[in-house]
This record gives structure tokens, C-alpha cells and sequence, in this order.
């Protein structure tokens, strides 16, 4: 490297979801918004809910905010926090390193204490037990004992690959212990939009399925039509 980084590269959140938008998301589960955008935005099934819902909440819906750290290092986590409006869902990238934990309760607590709603990073954790007992829910890919360092270079509040899907600040997260799927910013009304009819036909082939459905119509005429093969 020829030139030595900035420790940090920071561009401040400019965008953020209206509240009204944020409220037409929540409550809505994760596989109906990846549902709404045709099986998109979903990040990769390694990132798991740190306790499958044991003690900590289940689920979480809010603007994303990136901090980008790369491998074995927080800093630009550590000064995210300067970044964060309340109900903020942290990303923490670090390109998937799983040789170290990204974070653990220390760090944690001074999130919750920012007013982060949840935290969604692609290493694993520490500190299990504290981290539990702050009540913030986090996606990681498990947890180890080995902790990062604080060098830096970092990035906060730029564009991240996080789980196979880019993530930017301003983004939706939604989060629950199916997974987590990020919603582009541009894509948010129309996204809600969708999820509201999707939960409404899921509601009526749930009723359908508690008075006894067997078999959809649309495979009942399937199995009427020329296109099945019947062996004798």
C-alpha cells in the first residue's frame, strides 16, 4: 500500500425512513418481506439470531446504519454510535471474519445505551451471557472467545456486502428468527405495500388450511390437466 488509509471514512446518515413507513413494516416477518421482493434482499442463513429467542426479542424493524470494520477490528463500530438516532439497527460488516468476535457485552451495552434497536454483523460475538442480559437483539454467526482489536481503517454510513446483499444506511432492516432481509431505501412504500396484501392472502390460507384444506385448488386442476405423465 503506498499511501497509509484515514483511520476512518465516515459519511454522515442523510436519509433515514419516515416513522410512518418504519410502522408500516414492523410486525411484518422477515420471509414475507423477501416474499414482496420476489425472494431478494435476504442476507445468508449463517447470520442467526445470537439466541434463537430464549431470552432475548425476536425481532426487530428499523433504519439500517453501516459501520464497516473489516477483519479483527471495531473502531468504526465504537464510532457508529456517534451516528445513531434511536431505533437504528446497526450492521456491522467485517467481511465475514470469523477468526474473532466483533463485539461483546462492553460494546453492547454502550449500543443499547445509544438507543440501537438491534445489531446485525456476519462474525460472531462474545460474552454471551452479558450480552443477553442487555435485552439487545443481535444476528451473528455464533460466538468466540477471541476479541478485535482498535486500529481501524473503518467505514460508517457507507454501502457494505454483508451476508450475500449490500446494505446501506437508510435501508429497512427486517429481522426475526427466520433471518434478516434488508429493504433498499427507494423500494420501502412499495415493499410495505406488497407485504400487506401478502399477510392478508397468507391469513386467508391459514383460515383455509384450519378448516381442513388438503390440496390448492390450483394443484387439484394441475393433477385434472394434460400436463402430468401417469406411469401404470
Amino acid at each position: 500500500m503506498y499511501e497509509t488509509p484515514p483511520l476512518l471514512t465516515i459519511k454522515r446518515p442523510s436519509r433515514r425512513p419516515t416513522e410512518a413507513q418504519i410502522a408500516a413494516l414492523r410486525g411484518v416477518p422477515s420471509a414475507v418481506a423477501t416474499d414482496a421482493m420476489d425472494g431478494r434482499g435476504a442476507l445468508a442463513g449463517s447470520i442467526r439470531h445470537l439466541d434463537g429467542g430464549m431470552r432475548l426479542p425476536t425481532s426487530v424493524v428499523g433504519p439500517a446504519l453501516t459501520a464497516w470494520s473489516g477483519a479483527a477490528d471495531l473502531l468504526a463500530l465504537h464510532a457508529c454510535k456517534a451516528f445513531v438516532t434511536p431505533g437504528d439497527v446497526v450492521i456491522a460488516g467485517v467481511d465475514a471474519h470469523q477468526g474473532c468476535a466483533v463485539f461483546g457485552d462492553a460494546l453492547g451495552g454502550m449500543m443499547r445505551n445509544a438507543g440501537v434497536a438491534g445489531v446485525v454483523t456476519d462474525g460472531p460475538v462474545r460474552d454471551k451471557e452479558g450480552l443477553m442480559a442487555l435485552g439487545l437483539p443481535i444476528w451473528c454467526t455464533g460466538t468466540i472467545a477471541s476479541t478485535p482489536y482498535e486500529n481501524g481503517p473503518g467505514r460508517i454510513g457507507l454501502p457494505l456486502q454483508i451476508g450475500g446483499q449490500t446494505v446501506d444506511t437508510g435501508d429497512m432492516i427486517v429481522a426475526d428468527l427466520d433471518g434478516v432481509v434488508a429493504v433498499p431505501f427507494d423500494e420501502i412504500d412499495s415493499v410495505a405495500e406488497r407485504c400487506a396484501r401478502i399477510l392478508k392472502m397468507e391469513k386467508d390460507g391459514e383460515r383455509a388450511v384450519a378448516d381442513g384444506l388438503v390440496l390448492p385448488e390450483s394443484v387439484a386442476a394441475l393433477l385434472e390437466s394434460d400436463r402430468i405423465h401417469w406411469v401404470e
